[in-house]
């Protein structure tokens, strides 16, 4: 009996094998039809929630595939709607994880040959186990079903089932799995081939679009928003960078174009914008040597050593990966581009890139063309501009604006040949690019270099100028550089100013980088103004010159005497014409003594006219009518801006006697520091101006006069002795009227025909008794006061004949002051009046409270006045 139970049962088993196998052939049957027309996510995703979710007791299925590249395997298929989990709070993360191949619970799946039923309070909380684990747990998941899917004896995949129920899976639920796990393969691979298809298809119409976009591209700003959309497209921020390849190919330019995304725009330039990034830092000589696209961890480089800024940068706004690939116009690198990506697409990222470089080149064509356009048209403005100013202040207003507005910098120097074709002295600068380092500028500034100086000669040797890099130079040793360095730029622009072949000087730039074909151009412009403005002014000269010479011959026509002939034939004067004579044709300096009044310009002029030097005229010096302060610059000249009030260039006494005679009247009333450096130019027969360092030869005769003992006043201390005998080489002294009262009449004769001429009075004859009168008076005043007498006679004299003269007498102590006026002629009292209102006055000549509004008349009729008068300011000013 007990056999046949036995046997009955077996027979009964073997009846429901046979039912599940049914059944289970008809589920296979029906998912493999199924499967073959499986074409995309949802058409497998529907037929596990209705081929296998209606069967069995699980509450869903997923499908996750493995990506080798950094070996690990995330979500491919999800059952959103179905899945328990979906209002978890790490839903989301664990559907963008990227689990890892090598942890125990996957590595268990990978080695079984069949499905694996894993229950999850077994596996959970072991270490490495994956975060989905719990999460199923924590939502009523008490098993799941794992298998992996194959392709071409490949793992590709796995297929999770979940339960939740224990002991959810029969052996037969498994063998079900595992025979449609080759239809699953299949399905899944045919999947992600369709989704590659798709996806390549998408990007070549995303090209073909981003071609007929970048094609259209002319100008940067339309290249960076092109580029800025397609990149969009590749980085979940948008941000990225591409940097030019410098002209020296040693170093990247700034960002050429960039973008900072989703990420906060910085409101200052950071240090991955800084030019003249050197190519081989250690990550972007990598990027410009690989043929493919280059995925990048931040921290992994930082880590490595490399440094740079931009890597920092990045990091600093929480950039984790980044792509970098190379931009290449045939053979030629063109420069990198830096994307933050997490992944690489290689076939899209190569496509857009050579568009991107091509479309690169295509702006910079487009950018020289304009650049060039615009540096020809700026030229010929500039051009415009400067060859309208004829001053050195406006042309250097011009220069400033054109290198701050056009080239960002200031101009450091400009420094122009002398006449001597040796020495070079400063022409312009700007002051305010050396602020910070005044004092040692003006040092090396008034330093008169020459054509042979090291830099200089270089510069001039050079064709188009050279460029000195500053570290390098005070490595080297250049006094200039440490100078240079104050302003924090790194290089000194060189370069010579020509006109045709001939150099006419420097000029010296400081900038970090000058667009060389522009300079090249402006120079030229800055030569030709340069040489203009030095014509310009050399007319200006001449023209001062003949100005001033013209004021000595009117001054030589409006002068008392007739300067073709001098009165006198007496003894006395006779000598003096012979010591005339003996001294005219040579270069010696004379010294003519003699009393207030007794001709000593008039001798002076003699000598020159009879000179060599009488075809120009003789310059005039009255060295007693001179204020102290302005001596100098009387006698020798200034430079513009030398002292406060000095707006022009002065062309000085002796440099406007060059090659001609220059008479110092009234020699010993010069102060004692003028006298020294008087003495200086007579020994040197060179000077400079003030405030200039030029040193000027000059040829000048030199005639000096005065009516002081200066052997007396050199014995007094008041004046030089070294001056002294420089100045009495060959002396002429003039006698007083007292000692040659036989030209009396001669010069009466010619005062009274003069004045006669002047006034239109005629005067027939004049007596033996005023003759008389003119030989008994002492004549304090020498010739003079004896013409002064001659001129107020005249104008006294009402019927022709001159009998009697109010000579001046000798008063007695009574009546002192009332003969003092009797015995002054006509200019002796308006003399002294004026001097005495000047006095009261306290020296002001014209304006409110003045000596001319005390008298009644115009301040410049004043000013003639005292200059006729000879009035000397220390005789009312004090």
């Amino acid at each position: 009996m007990k056999a046949k139970k036995t046997t009955r049962t077996t027979i009964d088993l073997s009846q429901q094998d046979i039912a599940y196998y049914q059944k289970e052939r008809e589920i296979l049957l029906r998912l493999g039809n199924d499967l073959t027309k499986v074409r995309d996510k949802k058409d497998l995703l529907r037929l596990f929630r209705e081929g296998i979710k209606d069967l069995y007791f699980i509450t869903h299925t997923i499908v996750t595939t493995i990506g080798y590249k950094d070996n690990t395997y995330s979500a491919f298929l999800l059952d959103h709607e179905g899945s328990p989990i979906r209002d978890h709070p790490l839903y989301s993360e664990l559907m963008n994880t990227r689990f890892s191949l090598n942890e125990p619970f996957i590595q268990r799946v990978l080695e079984a040959g069949e499905p694996v039923s894993i229950v999850l309070s077994d596996m959970m909380d072991l270490p490495e186990s994956p975060k989905f684990l719990r999460v199923n747990y924590e939502k009523g998941i008490r098993e799941i079903l794992m298998a992996k899917l194959v392709r071409d004896d490949r793992p590709i995949g796995f297929l999770h089932i979940y339960t939740d129920k224990v002991n959810g899976f029969s052996q037969n639920f498994k063998a079900l799995i595992d025979g449609i796990i080759p239809q699953i393969s299949g399905a899944v691979s045919n999947i992600i081939q369709n989704q590659e298809l798709l996806k390549r298809e998408k990007e070549k119409t995303f090209l073909l679009k981003f071609s007929s976009q970048i094609a259209a591209v002319r100008t940067k700003e339309e290249l960076t928003a092109t580029v800025r959309n397609v990149l969009k497209e590749l980085s979940p921020t948008g941000s990225f960078v591409v940097r030019r390849i410098s002209g020296d190919t040693r170093s990247y330019t700034e960002p050429y174009i960039y973008d900072f995304g989703t990420h906060p725009k910085p409101t200052a330039k950071f240090d991955w914008f800084q030019p003249e990034l050197p190519l081989n830092d250690g990550l972007q000589n990598r990027i410009l040597q690989s043929s493919i696209p280059l995925l990048f961890d931040v921290d992994r480089e930082i880590q490595r050593g490399i440094l740079s800024g931009y890597l920092l940068y990045w990091k600093s706004l929480g950039i984790k990966t980044f792509t970098g690939i190379r931009l290449k116009n045939g053979e030629t690198n063109l420069g990198l581009l830096l994307l933050e990506t997490a992944e690489i697409n290689i076939f899209l990222l190569q496509s857009i890139c050579a568009q991107i470089s091509t479309a690169i080149s295509n702006t910079i064509a487009t950018e020289k063309l304009i650049q060039k356009q615009q540096e020809q048209s700026f030229l010929l403005d500039f051009s415009n501009d400067i060859s309208q100013q004829r001053t050195k202040e406006d042309f250097q207003s011009a220069i400033s604006r054109v290198l701050e507005k056009t080239l960002s910098t200031k101009l450091s120097m400009i420094r122009v040949i002398d006449s001597d074709g040796i020495h070079l002295s400063p022409f312009m600068y700007d002051p305010t690019l050396f602020s910070s380092a005044k004092t040692e500028f003006d040092k090396m500034a008034s330093n008169r270099i020459t054509v042979n100086e090291l830099y200089t000669s270089q510069v001039l040797a050079s064709r188009d100028g050279l460029v000195f890099n500053v570290e390098e130079e005070i490595k080297q040793g250049n006094a200039y550089a440490k100078l240079w360095k104050t302003t924090g730029l790194r290089n000194m622009y060189g370069l010579p100013l020509r006109i045709g072949n001939k150099n006419i000087g420097t000029i010296w730039l400081l900038a970090d980088q000058l667009n060389k074909m522009l300079i090249k151009g402006i120079c030229s412009q800055i030569s030709i103004a340069i040489d203009n403005i030095r014509a310009n002014e050399q007319l200006l000269s001449y023209k001062r010159n003949l100005e001033i010479e013209n004021d000595y011959l009117k001054e030589q026509i409006r002068t008392i005497y007739n300067f073709s002939e001098i009165i006198g034939s007496g003894v006395a004067m006779q000598q003096v014409y012979q010591l005339m004579s003996l001294v005219a044709s040579a270069n010696t300096t004379v010294l003519v003594t003699g009393e207030t009044g007794t001709g000593k310009e008039l001798i002076a002029r003699g000598i020159h006219s009879s000179s060599d030097r009488n075809e120009k005229v003789m310059v005039k010096v009255n060295c007693a009518a001179l204020p102290a302060h302005l001596i100098e610059s009387e006698l020798f000249g200034h430079e513009k801006g030398a002292f406060t009030g000095a707006i022009d260039r002065r062309i000085g006494k002796f440099e406007l006697a060059h090659q001609s005679t220059l008479f110092l009247d009234e020699i010993g009333e010069l102060p004692l520091e003028a006298q020294s450096k008087l003495l200086r130019v007579i020994q040197e027969r060179e000077l400079e101006r003030i405030g200039g360092r030029q040193t000027i030869k000059i040829d000048v005769r030199l005639i000096a006069a005065t009516n002081r003992n200066l052997e007396e006043e050199v014995r007094a201390g008041r004046f030089r002795s070294d001056l002294f005998f420089r100045l009495n080489v060959f002396p002429i002294h003039l006698p007083p009227l007292r000692e040659r009262l036989e030209d009396i009449e001669q010069l009466t004769d010619f005062f009274i025909k003069k004045y006669c001429q002047n006034t239109g009075r005629k005067i027939k004859k004049i007596s033996s008794k005023a003759i008389q009168q003119l030989r008994s008076y002492n004549w304090p005043g020498n010739v003079r006061e004896l013409e002064h007498l001659i001129e107020r006679t005249i104008l006294l004299n009402t019927d022709g004949l001159i009998d009697y003269l109010q000579i001046p007498r000798t008063p007695d102590e009574s009546s002192k002051g009332e003969m003092a006026l009797l015995n002054c002629s006509l200019e002796e009292l308006e003399r002294g009046y004026i001097i005495q209102v000047l006095k009261r006055c306290s020296g002001k000549i014209s304006g409110a409270g003045s000596a001319s509004e005390v008298l009644q008349i115009p301040g410049n009729t004043l000013h003639s006045k005292i200059k006729k008068l000879n009035i000397r300011k220390n005789e009312y000013f004090t």
